[in-house]
C-alpha cells in the first residue's frame, strides 16, 4: 500500500485496539492518528491529505452512527470503514446508506481492513481531484459575462447558433464570436467537452 501522503484516522475508545490498529497500519507503511473519542478527532489538526477514517460502532457518549451523521452536516467527507464487536444487519444497512465504504465485524480479518482502508484512500484521492477540476471549472465560469453564460447554456442545451440567435435576438454572427469566446474561457477544446463542464457545473449546483 502506497501512502503518497495519505493519512488513515482511528477513533476507538478501546487503547488495546488502537494500538492494534495503528500497528497493522504501519506494517504495510501506510500513516495513521488514533483517537479515544469522537472529541478528540474533532480537536485534532488534520492535514490536508487523502485519508480515511476507522470509526467505532460503539463509543461513550454519541455513537459511530451518530458521529457520521454529524460529520456529513460537517462537510467533513473522509471515507467511513465501521468496525464493531456487537454489530446487526440494520446498523450495517444503516451505516452504508449514509455513505461508509465498509462495516466490518470482530475480528476482521487484516487484509478485509487494509483492503477496505486502500480503498477509502483512492474514494478520497478521487474525490480531492474532482474538487480541484470543480473549482478551476467554477473560476473559468466566472470569467464569462452574462451574455456569455446565456449563450453557453444554450449550445450546451444543444441548440444550433442560428437557433440560439433567434431566441435571445442576436445575429447569428454575433452568436458564434461569444461562443467562440465561451470555448476559449472555458478552455473547451470542443463541443462535447463544453457539455461535459456545462453538466458539472450544474451537478455542483444542485449537491449544493
Amino acid at each position: 500500500m502506497s501512502t503518497d501522503q495519505s493519512l488513515v484516522f482511528i477513533v476507538d475508545d478501546d487503547p488495546s485496539m488502537r494500538e492494534s490498529l495503528e500497528r497493522l497500519l504501519r506494517s504495510v507503511g501506510q500513516l495513521a492518528h488514533a483517537f479515544g473519542s469522537t472529541q478528540e478527532f474533532l480537536l485534532s489538526e488534520r492535514p490536508d491529505v487523502p485519508g480515511c477514517l476507522i470509526l467505532d460502532v460503539r463509543l461513550p457518549g454519541r455513537s459511530g452512527l451518530e458521529f457520521q451523521q454529524e460529520l456529513a452536516k460537517s462537510d467533513i467527507r473522509l471515507p467511513i470503514v465501521f468496525i464493531t464487536g456487537h454489530g446487526d444487519v440494520a446498523m450495517s444497512v444503516t451505516a452504508m446508506k449514509a455513505g461508509a465504504i465498509e462495516f466490518l465485524t470482530k475480528p476482521f480479518r487484516d487484509q478485509d481492513l487494509l483492503d477496505a482502508v486502500h480503498r477509502g484512500i483512492e474514494i478520497d484521492r478521487g474525490r480531492r481531484a474532482e474538487s480541484v477540476m470543480l473549482g478551476e471549472l467554477w473560476q473559468r465560469f466566472d470569467s464569462l459575462t452574462p451574455r456569455e453564460r446565456e449563450v453557453m447554456a444554450l449550445v450546451a442545451a444543444g441548440q444550433l447558433n442560428k437557433q440560439i440567435a433567434a431566441e435571445i435576438d442576436l445575429s447569428e454572427i454575433t452568436v458564434k464570436v461569444h461562443r467562440s469566446q465561451v470555448m476559449r474561457k472555458m478552455q473547451a477544446k470542443s463541443l462535447p467537452d463544453l457539455v461535459r463542464f456545462a453538466d458539472r457545473l450544474a451537478a455542483d449546483t444542485t449537491r449544493r
